[in-house]
């Protein structure tokens, strides 16, 4: 087995990844989809930053809650390449404090675009709608990430469960 292969231990946690941030996104009573959204799973999205087997997880299971949450195809592909995108960019942050901004900017730059593109279609109208997107889209995803996310990245060490596997990046720093 190659070092680069995922571990059962890895792989099964990345489904239950997948599963929690899938069934969150779809059963919780809040804005989900549209210009203005706010998705408290998004704070998982600094997983990576501790666990690599998050990347899969969270990249399947934005694609799950697209797919069973939104009828258009094109938001499915936009918001599981910027979920992606920003996972494996949180995995090669060096600082937790900055783990969440790469959710942060790829949701604003990839789905606020989306978003004004399906409003506007094109013409002169789109930069607007998509500063306007952009701004809210990050908005509530710098709430999501920056407020839940350094919570999990303060508390999931501290769970024995996790401390092992998350030692590499729990350092002293992580003392509030």
């Amino acid at each position: 087995m190659s070092k680069s292969s995922f571990t059962v231990r890895q792989m099964t946690t990345a489904g239950i990844i997948a599963a929690v941030y899938a069934a969150l996104t779809l059963l919780l009573p809040i804005p989900q989809y549209g210009g203005v959204q706010l998705r408290v799973t998004e704070a998982m999205t600094v997983l990576p930053f501790l666990l690599p087997e998050a990347i899969p997880g969270l990249a399947v299971g934005c694609f799950l809650a697209n797919l069973l949450g939104s009828p258009i195809v094109l938001d499915w592909l936009v918001g599981t390449l910027a979920t992606l995108i920003a996972a494996l960019w949180t995995a090669r942050t060096k600082n937790r404090w900055l783990a969440p901004l790469p959710p942060v900017v790829c949701n604003a730059v990839l789905v606020g675009a989306e978003i004004a593109w399906f409003e506007t279609q094109s013409g002169g109208a789109f930069w607007p709608a998509y500063a306007l997107n952009a701004f809210t889209v990050g908005l509530g995803e710098a709430a999501a990430c920056y407020i839940l996310g350094t919570l999990l990245l303060r508390e999931l060490p501290r769970i024995p469960a996790f401390r092992e596997r998350t030692a590499a990046r729990s350092k002293p720093e992580w003392e509030l």
